[in-house]
């Protein structure tokens, strides 16, 4: 049951990246080809460098469904263009489902290799950060994990409500929604309320400040 509920998410998890991904590329007026790639590029990146860490072969090597689902995600992205394309809430709407679901599925593998928690919460905010990474940079975009947004923070978060869960219920599914639940709430709240993380710039203008009012 709880490999056939991974599957679901990962599934779900894949097509909701490989839409954002694909929304972006087609604001910037990308191709059918190069916005499939960064469709890809954006499901796969994050889950990929995972598994090249944890030393076994990269996940979609050994299915053909996640390309499939990147696929179905770009016919979706075509026949509905007037409505995902022109939305500017879509792209987060999709961005926040493939970043919390990929969170779960990172930590759930890096478990089963038996890693501790803390490793686990590493490889899932970077399975479901790294993804996005690789496709800001791949259409030329400065990577949201890098701004003042809150985005790898809510991977951690998530994280470790999956971990105090687990130390309380020692349920994996409970877990798992509970981590998934945690990302998109704060992702959700982050925008609605503006919330965000300092930026270095700040201290940096504020120690030059100092320095010229000294």
């Amino acid at each position: 049951m709880n490999d056939l509920f991974l599957l679901i998410i990962e599934i779900i998890g894949t097509m909701a990246f490989a839409i954002s991904g694909i929304r972006l590329a087609a604001a910037k007026s990308f191709d059918w080809f190069g916005a499939y790639s960064a469709g890809l590029v954006t499901a796969i990146g994050g889950g990929t460098m995972r598994d090249v860490l944890l030393n076994t072969t990269p996940f979609w090597m050994n299915s053909g469904w996640y390309l499939a689902v990147t696929g179905l995600s770009l016919a979706i992205v075509i026949v509905f263009k007037k409505y995902l394309v022109k939305l500017n809430q879509t792209f987060l709407l999709f961005d926040t489902i493939g970043l919390a679901l990929f969170v779960v599925i990172g930590i759930q593998k890096t478990l089963l290799f038996g890693f501790p928690m803390w490793t686990a919460i590493f490889m899932g905010t970077m399975t479901g950060a790294l993804g996005g990474v690789l496709r800001d940079i791949f259409i030329n975009m400065e990577p949201q994990i890098f701004r003042k947004e809150v985005y790898a923070t809510a991977c951690i978060a998530g994280g470790v409500v999956y971990w105090l869960v687990l130390l309380v219920d020692d349920s994996d599914v409970v877990a798992q929604i509970s981590c998934a639940a945690t990302v998109i709430v704060l992702r959700y709240l982050s925008v609605r309320y503006g919330w965000s993380i300092p930026h270095m710039h700040d201290y940096v203008e504020q120690e030059n400040n100092k320095k010229t009012n000294g």
